[in-house]
């Protein structure tokens, strides 16, 4: 019987499903593990699926300890850092494990990045070594940091590499125009070169899980520097073990050596590597690789290849809910699809559970978190506009926004506080940053706000740096969201807050219209919003958009639409 001090402190004990417990042994071990433990045990199944060409996991194996060798004749080592400049391909899988084996550190990188963001990321992390692709939208942006940075050496891969025959023959006559050429000096090396070896490598032991650093991963936001959080191998591993427990019971359950994951979202992005490639492995699923989300493409392989997981981010399931025809498709094969990276509007929650008849659970982490932190009970109740319970092994707790030593009594709403095996070693290279990143009993503070109902549920009320301050008052956009996408005609929308003269900030909405929906004036949509808002909360401007920006995640990104409107606050003051 659980006692009432654990209830109150812990309340979301009550509702864990049967057989799934909160305080199991949490397993943490070196990363390159998972693909060794999947070799010995499904050899010939299937590790990847790309573009038609399927990888066996000896097959892929061998290519791992052929890039350690490669990578150590390179001197990587303890303290060596290897940036990964790639989208879905091979390469990415067979680089990162090959990095850890020869005892690197793998760095990741956006192809999304600016060139001000890839030279801080170079100089921060101490990358020497990258591996990109010949591809135009890739290598040049890497070849234009040769030189200006201190990256020394660029690895390239190339497609025809990876795909399957004619494939490999058609690429280069069908998009030579996106092949980049490449130079021929000691500053570059071909993939194909780093893995031509016999893979005998010098095996490296990870000795102490804690403190070894096994990715350097690097956070976005909406103003400032991006920050390298340090992951080790007991951090990226104890949120892999988190999952398979949180996932050990139901009909709904992982089974070992049977799943088929839908691998759409950038494995550059900390979802995507646990999810798709750590927990995927930890299975011994097959993943099928996209290079990015392409919806047709998409359709198409959940019709065609029956996967049974499917991760995403809310724009993905949005677009698949809206898809002309998709009620007549047959998505049966799915059994678990999870949805993160931002708040899950409830009308998709409830569109996509109807027509796949797989439940969509929505949950919570962050890059500092590995990311695991809080997911919807997979057989239990799903609440409503919340992100579910914390998943085994994870501590949560709430503090005041304006004095973070005040811890807050559950149900109150706080910036929300976490604690577990899985949360980061701390930011590289910033120890006045880490000072203030942890409170005094070691939780991280995540800066999203929140609250926690008895059940033990979480709900996200927004991030504290995206609180939008209306006269005095604390508004937070997520709430307005919510409230604009029950109008029939909204597909997406994200409210951001613009300077007011007289409230100091005031909302404003940025509105993609559904495909056929007609538009509405902005105080039509006021008059519609006028029982769902209040007066404080009521958006003051409103713009119709074909289309709204988007992390390369697929996560809708406010970041370019505050610099749009501080642009032209600046244009207008001048």
């Amino acid at each position: 019987m659980i006692g009432r001090t654990v209830l109150a402190e812990h309340p979301w004990l009550k509702s864990y499903p049967a057989g799934v417990q909160w305080d199991a042994p949490i397993a943490t071990f070196p990363v390159y593990q998972i693909l060794d433990d999947a070799v010995k045990a499904w050899p010939d199944g299937n590790a990847l699926d790309f573009m038609g060409k399927k990888t066996t996991y000896a097959e892929l194996s061998d290519m791992v300890d052929r890039a350690a060798k490669g990578f150590q004749a390179l001197g990587v080592g303890p303290g060596v850092h290897v940036g990964l400049f790639l989208p879905n391909t091979p390469h990415y899988v067979v680089s990162f494990y090959g990095i850890l084996k020869a005892g690197g550190t793998v760095v990741n990188y956006s192809p999304l990045d600016a060139e001000k963001e890839l030279e801080h990321k170079i100089e921060d992390s101490q990358t020497d070594i990258m591996v990109t692709l010949d591809l135009v939208a890739l290598y040049p942006q890497m070849a234009k940091m040769l030189g200006r940075t201190r990256l020394k050496k660029i690895v390239t891969g190339s497609l025809t590499d990876v795909l399957p025959w004619p494939k490999n023959w058609l690429f280069p006559l069908a998009k030579g125009k996106e092949i980049a050429k490449v130079p021929s000096d000691e500053r570059h090396l071909t993939f194909k070169k780093l893995i031509a070896n016999d893979g005998r490598f010098a095996p490296h032991q990870v000795t102490n899980l804690d403190e070894t650093v096994a990715v350097l991963q690097y956070t976005g936001g909406t103003t400032g520097l991006p920050k390298g959080a340090m992951l080790t191998h007991a951090n990226l591993t104890a949120a892999t073990s988190m999952y398979v427990t949180n996932n050990s019971a139901g009909e709904s359950a992982l089974e070992e050596g049977r799943e088929r994951i839908l691998a759409v979202l950038p494995l550059f992005h900390i979802y995507a590597l646990q999810i798709n490639m750590l927990l995927a492995m930890r299975f011994g699923a097959e993943i099928i690789l996209h290079p990015r989300f392409e919806l047709e493409a998409v359709i198409k392989d959940l019709e065609a290849k029956d996967p049974t997981m499917f991760p995403g981010v809310p724009t993905m399931f949005n677009a698949i809910v809206n898809y002309p025809g998709i009620e007549k498709m047959d998505l049966s094969s799915l059994k678990f699809c999870a949805s993160g990276g931002a708040p899950l509007p409830v009308e998709v929650a409830q569109k996509f559970e109807k027509l796949t008849g797989c439940k969509l659970a929505e949950g919570w982490g962050m890059t500092e978190t590995s990311p695991a932190g809080v997911s919807t009970p997979m057989e239990g109740k799903a609440k409503p506009g919340s992100c579910g319970i914390p998943m085994p092994g994870i501590e949560l707790k709430f503090v005041d926004v304006d004095d973070p030593a005040k811890t807050l009594p559950m149900g109150e709403r706080g910036e929300i506080c976490i604690k577990g095996a899985n949360v980061m070693k701390g930011y590289w290279n910033k120890p006045e940053e880490n000072a203030t990143a942890f409170t005094e009993d070691g939780f991280f503070r995540t800066g999203d706000v929140g609250y926690m109902d008895e059940d033990g549920y979480l709900f996200i009320v927004d991030r504290t740096k995206d609180m939008i301050l209306c006269g005095g008052f604390n508004v937070y956009p997520r709430n307005i969201e919510e409230a604009i996408y029950q109008h029939p005609s909204v597909e997406e929308v994200s409210v951001i807050g613009i300077h007011d003269e007289y409230r100091g900030q005031s909302p404003k909405a940025f509105i993609k219209l559904k495909k056929g929906a007609s538009g509405f004036t902005l105080e039509e949509l006021k008059d519609f919003l006028k029982d769902k808002l209040g007066k404080h909360e009521m958006i003051s401007d409103m713009e119709i958009r074909a289309e709204l920006p988007k992390t390369l995640v697929g996560k809708l990104s406010k970041k370019e639409l505050y610099e749009e409107e501080e642009k032209k606050r600046q244009a207008a003051a001048a």
